[in-house]
């Protein structure tokens, strides 16, 4: 009987080369740390700049591990976050129409404290006003053009009394009733106002013509010396209108005539003054003074 061949099977050289490879590694292993222990002990410097070395050689790999482990970690965050990505968006629109609705607000708040802000500026540098109020109507379609005034006889009211905004003249004071008060405005047609061009102050004549808008005529002889852009302020002149308030501008010259249309605009306006008549305020008399020099003089006359 022939011998069997003295090879082993490769299945089982492939396990003395992995058993040996590992008796290898182990070794290896071994003689490295003792040779690392060495190191340190009797020479740390040389340990301290193979460490260094080891550290940096070995950068990419931590780097690349720490990404996959992260990547791997936030895995379930990403699907999370893709399925909840339709009521994310929803909630982020909703957010945006309650932000866009608040700056909207605020936009609006700002507005009306700079409004009120010079309005208040107007009430304390000018002494001749009576008393401020509100606009709560005026007149759309009607031929006459009135506004409505929350404040009447009772509040110190009269007729003929100037009402203006920060932004100009809004009208006089037409009828009153106890708590309220209709406004002539500007533009009505029975409502004359003395004017003159701020810059070389031509005096004029500014007429409602009912349609929001003023006609101005010139008093002076020749052509029409108006032009779109010139402003127009109270003259002072006929005792109703205190001088220098803003009335219009001009937005077009026709032949003699000019037209113009008023920096306050009444449907826009909130709060307004109400003053005393410019002739009113200018002849007002001051507080009465104690006559002491008469007094001592019919004193020292009585005097035996």
């Amino acid at each position: 009987m022939a011998r069997p061949p003295s090879r082993r099977p490769g299945i089982n050289r492939k396990a003395q080369y992995s058993l040996f490879a590992s008796y290898v590694v182990a070794v290896t292993g071994a003689a490295v740390g003792l040779l690392l222990v060495v190191v340190a002990i009797f020479d740390p410097t040389g340990f301290s700049a193979i460490r260094i070395a080891t550290a940096e050689a070995g950068r990419p790999v931590s780097n690349a591990l720490k990404g996959m482990v992260s990547g791997v970690s936030s895995i379930d965050e990403v699907l999370a976050a893709y399925w909840r990505a339709g009521s994310q968006n929803v909630a982020l629109r909703r957010q945006v129409e309650a932000d866009r609705n608040r700056i909207i607000e605020a936009k609006g708040v700002a507005q009306e404290n700079l409004r009120l802000k010079k309005l208040l500026k107007l009430v304390d540098a000018d002494a001749s006003q009576v008393l401020t109020a509100r606009l709560i109507a005026s007149s759309a379609t009607s031929t006459r053009r009135f506004a409505r005034l929350n404040a009447g006889r009772w509040q110190g009211v009269r007729p003929g009394m100037p009402v203006r905004a920060p932004e100009g003249l809004i009208g006089r004071i037409h009828i009153v009733t106890p708590n309220s008060s209709d406004v002539l405005l500007l533009t009505d047609t029975s409502n004359i106002v003395p004017v003159r061009r701020t810059n070389d102050n031509i005096p004029a004549i500014s007429t409602g013509l009912g349609d929001g808008t003023v006609e101005i005529r010139a008093l002076t002889a020749g052509r029409n010396p108006f032009k779109p852009g010139d402003l127009l302020v109270t003259s002072g002149i006929g005792g109703v209108y205190q001088p220098n308030i803003p009335v219009a501008v001009v937005v077009r010259a026709q032949g003699e005539i000019a037209y113009g249309v008023p920096l306050a605009n009444p449907g826009r306006v909130d709060a307004v003054v109400v003053e005393r008549a410019f002739e009113e305020a200018v002849t007002r008399p001051g507080p009465a003074a104690t006559p002491v020099a008469d007094e001592g003089v019919a004193d020292n006359g009585a005097t035996p």
